[in-house]
């Protein structure tokens, strides 16, 4: 992935975060109490000063009341029967973390129950408190390459290598990480329980 797609990405949620607050009329302390997000780590998402956690991005959405991918685009189509999108190859929406890089797919429906996405995660060392995430929803990983660690709150950290999976409740602290000297890459699959019917 090129420097000026990463750019765009972070680009994108800047520019659709703040129109999504103005939109509403919404100071940045307003948007910080619908979200539980800090004011100051708004005012950087919003400058593309910060690149949030998948638990920030969870609360953004939350607060807005959307779909995390309606964070990057607005949604195309809307809850109904028989509904269908497909994404192409190297489409879908992009968002880097220092962690990982998520390529969001199938975006274009709202209110959708599951959050697909193809992550690369970055071969780097750790600190032991960095990279825990805990939120509502199950979540399932599915080893496409390279090989991963699962930590959670409740097990023992786990190796997993190309075609081992995993499939837990997100309200255990955990993380994944990737202490070899190569990027990884896995299918995620995220819930979203508390959908507002």
């Amino acid at each position: 992935m090129t420097l000026s797609a990463i750019k765009s990405g972070a680009t994108a949620l800047a520019d659709r975060l703040r129109s999504l607050r103005l939109q509403r009329g919404w100071t940045l302390d307003q948007a910080s109490k619908a979200s539980g997000v800090a004011p100051s780590s708004l005012s950087k998402i919003e400058n593309g000063l910060s690149s949030p956690t998948y638990d920030v991005l969870l609360r953004l959405a939350r607060g807005f009341n959307l779909d995390v991918a309606e964070l990057f685009v607005p949604a195309q189509e809307h809850m109904g029967a028989g509904r269908r999108t497909i994404e192409r190859k190297g489409n879908g929406e992009r968002h880097e973390t220092p962690m990982y890089e998520h390529l969001v797919l199938c975006s274009q429906l709202a209110n959708k129950r599951m959050m697909p996405f193809i992550t690369r995660i970055k071969a780097r060392g750790v600190t032991p408190n960095e990279g825990w995430s805990r939120h509502e929803g199950e979540e399932f990983v599915y080893v496409l390459s390279g090989e991963i660690e699962l930590h959670t709150e409740f097990y023992q950290p786990a190796t997993l290598s190309p075609g081992d999976c995993f499939y837990i409740d997100s309200r255990m602290q955990h993380r994944v990480i990737n202490a070899t000297d190569e990027d990884a890459s896995v299918m995620w699959i995220s819930t979203k329980p508390d959908l507002v019917e």
